[in-house]
């Protein structure tokens, strides 16, 4: 019987417990008072139950109908939703975005940045990867994400089939633990006393991947291929590495963290770079997530400006 149960009667029920009144609920809703009657008798017999008191002059709800009103409330809700959503696919279609993003780009830049994508394409469908090194472009190649944002200075792929695009830089810190000997080390460190330590790097699942490693000081290395992992190793004290400014700020300033000064070993900015196949045209909501990304602020302004003052220098 609950196959027979209509949006128009559910309708007409919240409008009679709304309005207080059988006529009220016709006014409102722009039909004769015998269709709500109708309407409200129709629905008692698919529930089987009484949803209003008969011996009272006002719409007195029973009991049933108390439990069942938020019940009906909360489908026409979602049928509007449905038809909202239905009529923006009608309008502009459902669009896509499948994107491979580096697990070093800011995550909480990240997520602001799908948050206004819902906001302003909400039918959209969104395939989102975490990968590392090349991780990301070799599932643009594969075709399995349109784009990929990549830190630069990794190898290309497949540098005939892709393109890049510079999206954003973020500074990178080289941290160790408190307890870690570096920590107590005298500053500045040379690169062959770092040499000496453990150092933590991030590499990926792929064959050959150590060879595309990036700010390695030396031979004793420990390989992980997740971020996080990399993290709790350092705060565990069992090696030295680099990271991300954003991501460890926290940790500096709480102290489970500690920057080490490098002697006459400059470590640049991470540059995030968009990758994406030669000649593919990017949807208007592909363009709109590549311009949330590219406004990520993921240098602090004091390494902004010491980087700018440098690259003058250069110049």
């Amino acid at each position: 019987m609950l196959d027979n149960v209509t949006i128009n009667q559910l309708r007409a029920f919240v409008a009679v417990c709304d309005q207080g009144s059988f006529s009220g609920a016709a006014r409102k809703l722009a039909r004769a008072q015998s269709a709500i009657s109708h309407a409200i008798k129709a629905l008692e017999g698919a529930f089987d139950v009484e949803l209003f008191e008969r011996n009272t002059r006002k719409a007195q709800l029973t009991a049933a109908g108390r439990s069942l009103l938020p019940d009906a409330r909360a489908v026409i809700s979602r049928t509007e939703e449905m038809k909202n959503r239905a009529g923006a696919i009608a309008r502009t279609g459902v669009p896509q975005v499948s994107v491979a993003i580096d697990a070093y780009f800011p995550r909480v830049h990240l997520i602001d940045c799908l948050r206004t994508l819902q906001e302003e394409f909400p039918t959209a469908v969104i395939n989102l990867r975490i990968t590392s090194m090349q991780g990301g472009e070799d599932l643009v190649l594969e075709r399995v994400c349109a784009l990929a944002v990549t830190i630069e200075n990794v190898p290309a792929v497949n540098p005939d089939a892709m393109e890049r695009h510079w999206l954003c830089e973020a500074k990178m810190v080289t941290v160790c633990a408190p307890s870690h000997p570096l920590a107590s080390a005298p500053k500045p460190i040379p690169l062959d006393e770092f040499g000496r330590h453990v150092q933590i790097v991030v590499t990926d699942n792929q064959p050959g991947a150590e060879k595309t490693q990036q700010g390695v000081a030396g031979k004793r290395q420990w390989l992980v291929n997740d971020l996080g992992a990399k993290c709790d190793l350092l705060k565990a004290g069992l090696g030295w590495g680099h990271l991300p400014w954003h991501l460890v700020g926290e940790d500096l300033a709480s102290g489970q963290l500690v920057e080490l000064e490098r002697r006459a070993w400059h470590v640049g900015p991470l540059t995030f770079v968009l990758s994406q196949r030669r000649g593919y045209d990017l949807s208007p909501c592909e363009s709109r997530l590549v311009e949330l990304l590219g406004q990520a602020q993921c240098i602090p302004k004091k390494a902004r400006q010491r980087s700018a003052s440098a690259k003058g220098a250069k110049a």
